[in-house]
């Protein structure tokens, strides 16, 4: 297929947004086989079924690289609990929180997991999303934590998006374990991780590193066990306050630290020293009123990578919508459009150790947004407006 007349930003980092104004791309498959300057084509691709594109934006494809969009219930009375003046960790300690969604999630069947995950993913889909990282998380126990990891992939198979998977056994700690973190890892975390690992159903694992879930110690076990297992990590850090998660994600060469509030100039340098990517989840920092902000000057100044994801949850970001999250990303934390852009593909894509995808580059995987704009800073610019014209799903519209 030949795409023409297309505005294309690349996302290269050879200028803004790899920007070629007069563009064109030859899919062939599922990859791109080329992408220039309209007037470089090649002779033996000019035959080609050819689209015009009449000076739409082309993108890679958007990744959502921080979902739980896999969870029994709804939390919609911590919202008002919030509110009224409670904090994250008030309505944590009063029974809510992710030990309420466990609740809700032991007692769902598969199936109606999956209906509710896929209306969550078909949200996303709709913004021209290819690619969802999907965490357990909700289930604290062996079985509902690997019924969690069936469902995500079930969810690849029922609709044209592609899933990473990402074991978070080390969430929170269970109330039948309530003050015996070390022996949930030891009962729980552990053999879990095992049997989702032995049944093929986990791509990378991940943490909640903070004073309500797991300390460095405890997470540095589960990581450790990861490692054994040839499995990537990634961590839930300084979201609430530093323990020192950051540093020790990059310890472990992360691909990924997510939240970062508090994080520090010297958690910025391990960040970079580990070409760790940073993910700022700027839907939490809205929904719980947050005050401390990611420090992103620090970031740049240390060249860390960024991205940006829903973090799609039932409590602290019950958002489904990567367009307001790079919205969000812009007005709360003063992103640039073109960070923002970069964050939900070709840094989303470094985040989850993804080579092929996040770029319109020969070679590369052919997922592509096509919007009805001119210029790709519109993306982050409008509120409650998707441009979305086509979505081509490994080369196919």
């Amino acid at each position: 297929m030949l795409l023409l007349n297309a505005v294309i930003a690349t996302m290269e980092s050879n200028k803004p947004y790899g920007l070629i104004e007069r563009g064109a791309l030859v899919l062939k498959g599922s990859k791109i086989a080329w992408v220039g300057d309209q007037n470089d084509l090649p002779k033996e691709f000019s035959g080609m079924d050819s689209v015009d594109l009449e000076g739409r934006l082309v993108t890679p494809a958007l990744i959502d690289c921080h979902t739980h969009i896999v969870y029994g219930g709804n939390r919609a009375n911590e919202f008002e609990m919030r509110l009224n003046g409670a904090s994250y960790q008030e309505v944590s300690e009063a029974g809510g929180g992710i030990v309420s969604t466990v609740t809700n999630t032991r007692e769902a069947s598969e199936e109606e997991l999956l209906t509710g995950a896929l209306k969550r993913a078909d949200a996303l889909i709709a913004e021209g999303t290819t690619l969802i990282e999907i965490k357990s998380g909700y289930g604290l126990d062996v079985d509902t934590e690997i019924k969690m990891l069936r469902v995500a992939r079930e969810i690849q198979l029922k609709r044209d998006i592609r899933v990473k998977t990402s074991f978070l056994g080390a969430h929170a700690v269970p109330k039948e374990f309530k003050g015996n973190a070390d022996k949930y890892i030891d009962e729980i975390c552990l053999p879990a991780l095992d049997k989702a690992f032995n049944e093929g159903l986990v791509d990378t694992v991940d943490g909640f590193c903070e004073g309500i879930a797991f300390n460095t110690d405890q997470i540095s076990r589960v990581f450790n066990h990861a490692k054994s297992l040839g499995l990537p990590v990634k961590l839930h850090a300084e979201q609430l306050s530093n323990l020192g998660g950051t540093k020790l994600a990059s310890s472990f060469n992360a691909l990924s630290a997510d939240h970062l509030e508090y994080a520090n100039r010297s958690d910025a340098k391990a960040l970079s020293d580990s070409k760790t990517v940073a993910v700022i989840l700027p839907g939490a920092f809205y929904t719980l009123r947050e005050t401390q902000a990611p420090p992103i000057s620090d970031f740049r100044d240390y060249a860390v990578p960024m991205a940006l994801a829903t973090d799609c949850n039932p409590g602290s970001s019950p958002l489904a919508s990567l367009l307001l999250t790079m919205n969000m990303g812009c007005t709360l934390f003063r992103l640039t459009p073109e960070e923002v852009l970069l964050g939900v593909t070709r840094n989303a894509a470094m985040a989850l150790g993804v080579k092929d995808m996040g770029l319109v580059r020969a070679g590369y995987t052919a997922d592509l947004a096509v919007w009805d704009i001119l210029h790709p800073s519109e993306l982050s610019y409008r509120i409650g407006f998707n441009p979305l014209y086509k979505r081509i799903f490994g080369g196919k519209i």
